[in-house]
């Protein structure tokens, strides 16, 4: 079995109770209204290569973040100051260097009055204010790292060399202001990446997975799926740029499909910035995307993928605002039924849009209402000839207007012909936008939960489903591997 030593990473002690800091920090505060966020957040990870346990290890870390409100005459100015590891005698320092870059910043576009205890309507939110927060361990990985060392223990005979990381993170989020607020949330997030490699490394494949706490993850199933990519991968087939039928397993969907989310601030799109701005003025809410007849979507109560479910905003940008810090978030449906059906917004970007509040939420589905939708073997089975990526990387925008993004793809490109994987070919450089694929689906199937390979990091609780595209755009042959 593999070990775990659970060894801690050093560091500075963190002081206190979070939610004792967050009173410290409101009562030393001497600014019309205070808004104070304090994280706190636990992390387990394991690492291995060359079918090797490598390290494994545990860590403790606490932001804070003072956010000064300084409301005068020509409207009111916030300042906000975040600081890690901050010691019980550094609070003040904190809340006066908020107050100080409030008083000399200018009065802030987004300003509006802190959401009271009677407007937040986020249930339950305020439960365990009092309780210590949650914390994980090393302990969360152990029925995982049993399953890994027989997965390593198998793969040197096999011909492989598996190479990956797991890690486990809890965050604990207490927000109290001076309208008197308190919520507290409580966020798992957990992802494994395993990377299997023919023993000469000519052949590689990749297989991720996000999880709450790894109770579902089966290392074996990841592993079989590995092989079988590498078996497919011993035939190789150069294939020239061009457009062709593109399956997309979950996986390279919810890369693509997060950033049309992450780019479709309401703001932005009235003032004539994306692709969602309407020409001649305001947004394209109400137009039609796609003739499937799918849907995206967030709920911070979603099943396995749970988010906050109140505003937790550490600074103002164009799709966010401090002043909705502890705002309620529901269900929200951005594309209903093939339509664009909502748009990021902040109470102040809904002042402006005339639309309703729909402020961003921590995950993402997109699914489709047709009947019966297909797994994605069952998409391979009838495809007379298409690509199959396994996932995309190093993905960039390059044309706000139209949402076009470049990338590469990464760990396995393959030709399917009359039915069957034909073999493995080179690698492209795509040319693609989100928006414009909606428009070009052929084939929509099951939703699961998935890891986006590109944006996991950031976001990660999502559930897409696999993709048939046409004409995908694989604008130039890659030297990548």
């Amino acid at each position: 079995m593999t070990e775990l030593s659970g060894r801690p990473v050093p560091g500075r002690p963190v002081p206190g109770r979070p939610q004792d800091v967050v009173e410290r920090a409101l009562s030393l505060s001497k600014t019309d209204d205070c808004i104070v966020i304090a994280d706190e957040t636990s992390n387990a990870n394991l690492r291995w290569a060359g079918n090797t346990l490598t390290t494994n290890g545990v860590a403790r870390s606490r932001q804070l973040t003072v956010i000064a409100i300084d409301r005068r005459g020509d409207g009111a100015a916030a300042g906000v100051v975040s600081r890690a590891g901050v010691g019980e005698d550094e609070i003040e320092g904190v809340v006066r260097a908020a107050e100080a870059e409030a008083a000399q910043s200018s009065p802030a576009e987004d300003a509006a009055p802190l959401v009271g205890p009677d407007e937040t309507g986020a249930a339950g939110a305020g439960a365990g204010w009092a309780d210590a927060p949650e914390r994980t361990g090393i302990g969360v990985l152990a029925d995982f790292a049993a399953q890994l060392g027989q997965a390593l223990r198998s793969a040197g005979p096999a011909g492989q060399q598996l190479y990956g990381f797991a890690e486990h993170e809890l965050t604990s989020t207490y927000l109290g202001t001076s309208s008197g607020l308190r919520l507290r949330h409580d966020q798992p997030t957990g992802k494994v990446e395993l990377n299997a490699k023919s023993a000469d490394l000519s052949r590689s494949a990749w297989a991720g997975e996000a999880t709450r706490d790894f109770a579902g993850v089966d290392v074996e199933a990841l592993a079989a799926g590995l092989t079988e990519r590498l078996e497919w991968a011993r035939r190789k087939v150069e294939l020239p740029a061009g457009r062709y039928e593109t399956l997309l397993p979950p996986t390279a969907a919810s890369d693509l499909l997060t950033y049309l989310y992450w780019s479709s601030g309401a703001k932005d799109a009235a003032d004539g910035r994306t692709v969602f701005s309407k020409p001649g003025g305001g947004t394209r809410v109400g137009e039609s995307l796609s003739s499937q007849p799918v849907t995206l979507r967030s709920d911070p109560f979603a099943r396995g993928i749970s988010a906050s479910p109140f505003v937790v905003a550490h600074a103002s940008s164009r799709d966010s605002s401090v002043f909705d810090n502890g705002l309620s978030l529901g269900p929200t449906d951005w594309i209903r039924d093939g339509e664009l059906a909502a748009l990021i917004q902040t109470r102040h970007s809904a002042r402006l849009t005339g639309l309703p509040v729909t402020p961003a939420i921590d995950n993402l589905i997109f699914e489709t209402a047709a009947p019966s939708p297909p797994s994605l073997s069952e998409m391979i089975a009838r495809t007379e000839r298409g690509l199959l990526l396994t996932c995309l990387w190093y993905i960039r925008e390059v044309d706000p207007q139209t949402l076009l993004l470049t990338g590469l793809t990464r760990d396995g490109v393959y030709l399917v012909e009359n039915g069957e994987v034909a073999g493995a070919v080179n690698n492209f450089r795509f040319n693609e936008s989100p928006v414009g694929m909606l428009s070009r689906l052929a084939e929509v199937g099951a939703s699961v939960p998935t890891l986006p390979r590109e944006w996991g990091d950031y976001f990660n609780r999502v559930v897409m489903p696999p993709l048939r595209v046409e004409g995908f755009n694989m604008s130039s042959v890659s030297q990548a591997s």
